[in-house]
């Protein structure tokens, strides 16, 4: 080997061997403990890492807090004791709140701080919040996650980040910790970005696979069989392969709740009117989503979009 590329080769791993040692010797805080950031937080315990939680319900902190985790009292207490913050809330104004309100997570930052922010926001108000954060001297990813409570759990998430090459670097231990597939798709707001993609594509599918099962129920097939039948094929996805069995068994359970979906697809749709351009089944399923919150049904997993469907028809699926 050419000694110039054993050098380069060394230097590399030294840098990454240093970053990691970094992360794993950083206290961790993470803010947030609902149906994704629970499991994300348990997975860092299980992973090592030193860890302090802050939630609204003050319940939701009782199974890390037995694990081993400290309490923080506020967003900032989290933030003074942690190298690394990772925010997991449901919406703009939320993350808004833990990061710049009173009690914010800006009001404990030091210099060199690195802050994750987990949810799904605004791409704009990530921007914003970054630029606060920078005249701190702290640092912001926006690393969106994307597979349901049962990727939270099993720490198998795709996760989409946004920021800095070198803070990315350096999140990659607390991030694989959570996920399996780790993607730096660009500067701050791409993750995003990228997560409004995923949205995008997830809905789509669950509205063809509502269809599909719908079509499959009037046209008298077996549907665990039918699923069998074209699962495996170029119609096979995650939706349809997980949700599909779901919605047979009428099992409602959401690993993402309607209200979090309909709230993703809002940010959609504002972002698509921004760059002007159209997007006509994304916006029609919007709207069934819209339906179901309106009977109620905010609370129930988003497969439920095949409710919407069945009211239509007037037939349930899996029903003889």
């Amino acid at each position: 080997m050419d000694m110039s590329l054993f050098f380069f080769i060394c230097v590399i791993c030294e840098i990454c061997g240093f970053f990691y040692n970094l992360s794993m010797n950083e206290s961790i805080g993470f803010i947030g403990l609902g149906i994704m950031g629970g499991g994300m937080a348990a997975n860092l315990l299980k992973a090592g890492f030193n860890l302090t939680v802050w939630n609204r319900t003050p319940g939701r902190v009782t199974p890390l807090a037995t694990a081993g985790a400290a309490v923080a009292d506020s967003p900032a207490d989290v933030a003074a004791g942690s190298g690394i913050v990772l925010t997991c809330v449901s919406d703009t104004p939320d993350v808004e709140e833990v990061i710049l309100g009173k009690q914010g997570v800006i009001h404990g930052v030091r210099s060199g701080t690195l802050v994750i922010d987990c949810s799904t926001i605004s791409p704009a108000a990530t921007r914003a919040i970054a630029a606060r954060l920078a005249e701190r001297g702290a640092h912001l990813l926006d690393a969106p996650v994307s597979g349901g409570s049962e990727g939270a759990a099993q720490g198998t998430l795709s996760i989409m980040v946004g920021g800095d090459a070198a803070q990315v670097e350096r999140a990659m231990p607390v991030l694989r910790a959570m996920g399996r597939t780790i993607t730096h798709v660009g500067g701050q707001g791409a993750g995003q970005m990228a997560k409004l993609v995923n949205q995008i594509l997830v809905v789509v599918t669950m509205q063809g696979v509502a269809e599909a099962l719908l079509f499959a129920q009037a046209g008298g097939l077996d549907l665990p069989q039918t699923l069998a039948a074209v699962g495996g094929g170029a119609a096979g996805s995650w939706m349809l392969n997980n949700r599909g069995p779901q919605v047979i068994r009428r099992d409602w359970r959401p690993g993402f709740t309607v209200d979090l979906q309909q709230k993703d697809l809002r940010l959609v749709l504002e972002a698509a009117d921004e760059m002007g351009i159209p997007l006509p089944v994304t916006a029609q399923v919007f709207q069934f989503y819209r339906a179901l919150q309106q009977q109620g049904l905010g609370g129930e997993g988003n497969h439920a979009l095949a409710k919407a469907l069945e009211r239509l028809a007037g037939l349930e699926i899996g029903r003889a």
